[in-house]
């Protein structure tokens, strides 16, 4: 299999997760604001099971390609590099959200907000401030048995944890996804083979996980333990085989360039969202709350690649680049040509085979969205 190939598909399926991931967002800070729910709720419903796990299992994929790297290198890439990020993109999203807070509760307030963020990961930034625990934690069990991390880390998943400690709560539902990818990279490349190989069965594996995983997410079964476990790993195959099918046709390419950039619109979408579900309540173009949704998703989307779009090669590159001085001292500096960050979170570009690895809710506050539908 050609090399390009494989990076289309793993771009194109991380582009489905990073879209799927604004909409959740876009559709429920529209629907807060409406106080109804529309018709792309039931997509959002669908997809919930997977949506955050396979985000996950994407990004452990290329972990055995870095773990070998000396420590220092190995912070730098994974640990400093994602604390460089969160810094900067918590103190971008909470200047804009400071005069809901201060409205509310005061200019204090807002210090107080910024401040829990760094104990209690700000709104959807938690993905950019576990990622970092997640790499280093995959690093400190190398030398484990794979198949005993595995069960423990599954094990927690099965507890669903709801302590309110938001980072112990999420490590605990999420890694075992990124370390089942960090485990499984081999075996998933080559399932992307086979699919293309035999599109008619994959299809028919697909129509019948779509049945499955309706019925059991609207029948209200999804949420149940072990079981979201197994809707979770077998979504997240399902989003990987869509992605080897469509990842050669034209109408998909979108996708594969929004997979690209996937971190870059996760850390720069709330603000176009919300600007554009405003837009929208003011001017009353559109109606119906789904399509409000839709549209605020679109936006999103748009309005965060707009914004890298408008920064490469100025010195507002800093946004989505992380400057030289922001690096470890003695650390290994990659000499590739610099790229966004997500290139740096998890490149697709692939040299050799992989080997195998041994909101608090806000009221009406358009930049928050509730804690229960966050992932």
């Amino acid at each position: 299999m050609a090399k390009d190939q494989r990076v289309a598909w793993l771009d194109h399926a991380k582009g489905f997760c990073i879209v799927l991931v604004v909409m959740l967002y876009a559709t429920d800070i529209v629907q807060r604001s409406a106080g109804q729910e529309g018709w792309l709720q039931a997509v959002v419903s669908f997809a919930m099971p997977f949506r955050m796990p396979d985000f996950f299992l994407l990004s452990g994929l290329l972990v055995s390609r870095v773990i070998g790297r000396d420590w220092r290198t190995y912070l730098d890439r994974k640990v400093a590099h994602f604390a460089y990020f969160y810094v900067l993109w918590l103190s971008i999203l909470l200047a804009f959200e400071a005069p809901w807070i201060a409205a509310r509760e005061g200019w204090p307030a807002v210090a107080n907000e910024y401040l829990r963020a760094y104990v209690h990961p700000y709104s959807m930034l938690w993905f950019i401030y576990l990622l970092p625990v997640f790499f280093v934690v995959t690093r400190l069990v190398r030398p484990a048995p794979a198949a005993l991390v595995w069960l423990a880390a599954a094990a927690l998943q099965v507890a669903q944890f709801d302590t309110g400690l938001k980072v112990f709560d999420k490590f605990a539902m999420y890694f075992v996804y990124f370390y089942t990818g960090s485990l499984a990279a081999p075996h998933v490349f080559r399932l992307a083979d086979a699919v293309r190989a035999h599109r008619g069965k994959a299809l028919a594996g697909l129509a019948v996980w779509a049945a499955l995983n309706g019925a059991l997410v609207f029948t209200g079964y999804s949420h149940l333990r072990v079981l979201s476990l197994a809707l979770a790993l077998v979504g997240a195959t399902a989003v990987i085989v869509v992605a080897a099918l469509v990842a050669g046709m034209p109408a998909f390419r979108p996708f594969g360039y929004c997979g690209r950039n996937s971190i870059v619109i996760y850390l720069a979408f709330l603000i176009p969202v919300t600007v554009t579900r405003k837009i929208l309540g003011m001017t009353g173009w559109i109606e119906d709350v789904g399509w409000m949704s839709l549209v605020a998703t679109l936006g999103g989307v748009v309005g965060a690649l707009a914004m890298y779009w408008l920064v490469r090669g100025t010195p507002m590159r800093f946004l989505f680049e992380r400057p030289e001085r922001f690096h470890l001292p003695g650390a290994i500096v990659s000499t590739e040509k610099r790229s966004p960050i997500s290139s740096s979170s998890a490149s697709t570009r692939l040299s050799s085979p992989l080997p195998t690895m041994a909101n608090r809710n806000a009221g009406l506050n358009p930049m928050r969205v509730n804690e229960a539908s966050d992932g």
